[in-house]
């Protein structure tokens, strides 16, 4: 045992003496070649400038150099000096950052990835209540709206989905289109006459009558890795499906024409939700915080995070599988009225609430 234990040592041993003897030859020899700055995976603000900057070895001639993000040529250069690129008009997220090198030999291709963030800090809210209103104890909220005077809501869980119709002041049900109980129901939107509403992970979408709540027909969701928030910016649909991702989909066939990725300033935010479209900003909360962002459409930036907590009380519910899954997750919006709402799952209440910008220090 202790024979076969100062073997696997030795082996060791060699495997790291092997290691260190190519890296070694490696960086002595001309051919060798890598990025020294940006670092793989290096945070930059939008609309900032980044150092690039490349080990090139010592024999090899180099006639130029060619700077590409993504597929876009951004810069070249005839000599081998540090330059600095910017990053407006970027998308944030990732970008493969590609520099080409001629000169000695066929060309060479040197590889490394930026990611862009929110080029400064979100705006911080608190809220203040401006109303309380009864909401339904049994609706499990996915999606929420608010049209015409009264709430449109999608109500999910396998075996007790529905499409509702509720009357605000009461929190009566005044129509009622439950779903098959194969289905997960999950984020919904109004498109003029038509309410477009998600399932979970059974990628499917039923579109229904407005007027009637009746389901009119159904559609293939492939979009997104799980179906779950949606809303209409009066162009396009918006939609989650968990990850930091905002798709865009057609109006009227519900594929998708486009995307965002949301980031603040410091990295992404991940398992975006319920969403709406207000004022041209997107609010999406974060499932199974209290947290609602408000977003940039054109870019994915995060401009303001409103702080729900203490909105409803924690000791509502008694179980921690309760507690854990009867969270916020339903924003509406009136935009006649300029009133915003917002539910969570079981909610007993559905609160109109004013937003109160925190001071920064």
């Amino acid at each position: 045992m202790h024979s076969g234990q100062k073997i696997s040592q030795i082996k060791n041993l060699l495997s790291i003496a092997i290691i260190v003897t190519f890296l070694s030859a490696c960086k002595n020899s001309s051919t060798y070649r890598s990025f020294i700055s940006p670092e793989v995976g290096q945070n930059v603000s939008s609309g900032s400038e980044f150092e690039v900057k490349i080990l090139f070895g010592k024999e090899k001639k180099v006639d130029s150099v060619v700077y590409v993000i993504d597929t876009v040529k951004v810069a070249s250069k005839t000599d081998t000096t540090v330059i600095k690129l910017k990053t407006e008009g970027l998308k944030l997220g990732s970008h493969l950052l590609t520099a080409k090198i001629y000169g000695e030999g066929d060309p060479e291709e040197l590889t490394a990835n930026i990611n862009i963030l929110a080029a400064k800090a979100p705006i911080t809210y608190t809220y203040k209540i401006v109303k309380t209103l009864p909401h339904d104890t049994s609706s499990y909220v996915e999606g929420l709206e608010y049209h015409d005077g009264f709430f449109y809501e999608s109500a999910g869980d396998y075996g007790h989905s529905s499409l509702r119709k509720v009357e605000p002041s009461t929190g009566k049900v005044l129509q009622f289109t439950p779903v098959d109980k194969k289905y997960f129901a999950e984020g919904i939107t109004v498109i003029g006459d038509k309410i477009i509403q998600l399932t979970y992970q059974e990628k499917t979408g039923f579109v229904y009558d407005k007027a009637t709540l009746r389901k009119i027909s159904e559609f293939s969701y492939t979009t997104g890795r799980e179906g779950w928030g949606l809303a209409f910016d009066g162009q396009k649909v918006l939609n989650t499906d968990g990850s930091n991702t905002i798709f865009f989909l057609d109006p009227n066939k519900y594929n998708k024409i486009g995307s965002i990725d949301v980031y603040d300033n410091k990295g992404p935010i991940e398992k975006l939700n319920e969403l709406e479209f207000i004022d041209g900003k997107i609010y999406s909360n974060v499932y199974t915080t209290n947290t609602i962002l408000i977003i940039n459409p054109e870019n994915g930036a995060v401009e303001g995070k409103i702080d729900l907590t203490g909105i409803f009380p924690l000791d509502y519910f008694k179980t921690d599988y309760e507690k854990g899954n009867n969270v916020l997750n339903g924003i509406a919006w009136d935009s006649k009225g300029k009133r915003l709402f917002v539910t969570g799952k079981k909610w007993p209440k559905i609160f109109e609430i004013k937003l109160v910008e925190i001071p920064t220090k």
